[in-house]
């Protein structure tokens, strides 16, 4: 297990692009079994709070296998699903076709693209949301700065990811889980290690609650909320742009 994906600067999307190429076909599997399947229960809480109006569009960055932007189109919500990973999207493709039923289209676009120079115009979007995704961006202010660009005023911001627990003896707990358990079951159903190996190494680099909060605070956005899931294992941070003419 003596290769890092993880790459500090410019070379940061070339190794994380690198990584989930490789990892696609299994990515929904080992997302199974290393949160034991309560991943989906926080995304589908993750697209409750976006609390997207009718008639109102949403935008999934770092989709993935398009597990958000599918539970926005089951809701009748059109949604696009961003990444950069060609491999991913073509998942998420398939799974759209597995879903589509005889006369009804699932309202769901995949791009492909950089979650740091958005394709859209400013204000495009009531929600954007951002699953295990903001860990990986090469300059998540930036990042962060350009969902907060494409949301509408008076629209959400979203972010699950991984947290860092407060309490000493659970942090330990669940970093020796990311540090081992999970890159074993990479290393069994992927034969990749090292990619699983990531996320404690990516984790440990990331600001977490208080730095995204932090950050979407200096954005200018509003009735931030912090979600913290399993002692902070994991959190959901919403926030609200602020309407126009609003102080």
């Amino acid at each position: 297990m003596s290769r890092s994906y993880y790459q500090p600067g410019a070379q940061r999307a070339a190794q994380v692009e690198d990584l989930f190429a490789g990892i696609a076909p299994r990515y929904d599997l080992l997302n199974d079994l290393q949160s034991f399947g309560l991943h989906r229960w926080w995304k589908r809480r993750l697209v409750a709070l976006a609390a997207v109006p009718p008639g109102g569009r949403a935008l999934d960055l770092c989709c993935g296998t398009g597990d958000v932007a599918l539970a926005f189109a089951r809701r009748g919500i059109p949604a696009v699903g961003l990444d950069f990973s060609q491999p991913m999207l073509e998942v998420a493709r398939q799974r759209t076709r597995r879903l589509a039923r005889p006369g009804r289209t699932l309202p769901v676009e995949w791009w492909q693209g950089d979650a740091l120079h958005l394709p859209f115009p400013d204000g495009h979007f009531d929600a954007v949301t951002i699953s295990y995704g903001l860990r990986n961006l090469a300059d998540i202010p930036r990042g962060l700065a350009e969902m907060y660009r494409v949301t509408r005023p008076g629209g959400r911001l979203l972010v699950l990811d991984f947290g860092k627990p407060q309490h000493p003896w659970w942090r330990a707990v669940y970093f020796f889980y990311l540090g081992k358990v999970v890159p074993l079951l990479g290393a069994c159903f992927c034969r990749n290690a090292p990619a699983y190996a990531y996320i404690l190494e990516s984790l440990q680099h990331y600001p977490a609650q208080a730095g995204v909060t932090a950050a979407l605070r200096e954005l200018g956005c509003t009735e931030i909320a912090l979600h913290n899931i399993l002692g902070g294992a994991m959190s959901i941070h919403c926030a609200v742009k602020p309407a126009q003419g609003s102080n």
